[in-house]
């Protein structure tokens, strides 16, 4: 059995990683609480071994990806996340049948114009292209889109962001599945409102449809998040994201870990 040291950044993601953390230490790895101290301070001399896997947040799952030479590490090459990236791809079973991808400042000057040729009418929906997410995804008001509107001078300072224009859908239940490889190993179902959630099961519809998207798209890591919900009667696929830094909910831990270190 080959033995891993798991780097957990648990302040994030509270209720999830009580499971994680137990899973961890019933496979027997190696486990270590993150400390933002490392940036400045330097690492500690016992972690950079070749078999470190990060979980935590996005902004440190990403920065691990690029700066340290952890691996497998945190997962999270973000340019194979970009909507763009991968929406193509996907088209078939996403969420958003037609979108715009331009940068914000060319989105706020013909906000108009692409409303209308989408399909909308008077509201929109935008979300950043990025998977770090400079800014949440909203709706606004077709006649009030501004670069203000979008959190620019607070959250992001660069104009020509890339964002994603699509009509707004109703979206009902979700789920959240982690990807290793091409199968999918653990879900859950889970309220984005109140972030409870619970156990899915391999048998479910969900779960099922989850698997055909993962069978037919390119994988955009070894170990991902792939999330699905229901709109209009019939399930999609919302978005996928870094498994380095997504809250996990209530997946099975064990198999979490059991799948995820068997990429070693």
């Amino acid at each position: 059995m080959t033995h891993a040291t798991w780097v957990l950044e648990s302040d994030v993601f509270r209720d999830s990683h009580s499971a994680l953390r137990e899973a961890v230490r019933e496979a027997g790895h190696c486990l270590v609480d993150w400390s933002d101290a490392w940036w400045s301070d330097g690492l500690p001399p016992d972690l950079g071994s070749n078999h470190t896997f990060f979980h935590g947040s996005l902004g440190n799952a990403a920065r691990i990806h690029d700066e340290l030479r952890w691996s497998p590490g945190s997962f999270c090459n973000t340019a194979s996340f970009h909507c763009s990236a991968w929406y193509a791809s996907a088209r078939e079973w996403l969420l958003h049948r037609n979108w715009r991808l331009m940068p914000a400042n060319d989105f706020v000057a013909s906000a108009t114009a692409v409303a209308e040729a989408i399909g909308c009418t008077d509201r929109i929906f935008v979300r950043p292209d990025s998977p770090l997410k400079p800014f949440s995804g909203r709706v606004l008001d077709v006649a009030a889109v501004s670069l203000t509107a979008l959190d620019y001078g607070f959250y992001f300072d660069d104009e020509s962001l890339p964002v994603i224009a699509a009509p707004i859908r109703n979206v009902g239940r979700e789920w959240r599945f982690v990807v290793v490889r091409t199968s999918v190993i653990a879900g859950s179902a889970y309220d984005a409102r109140s972030r409870s959630a619970v156990p899915d099961q391999p048998q479910s519809e969900a779960w099922s449809f989850a698997q055909v998207v993962t069978d037919a798209i390119p994988p955009p890591a070894d170990a991902y998040t792939l999330d699905v919900c229901e709109c209009d009667g019939e399930l999609r696929l919302l978005e996928l994201n870094p498994f380095g830094g997504a809250d996990l909910y209530a997946c099975d831990a064990g198999n979490v870990v059991r799948a995820v270190a068997g990429l070693l």
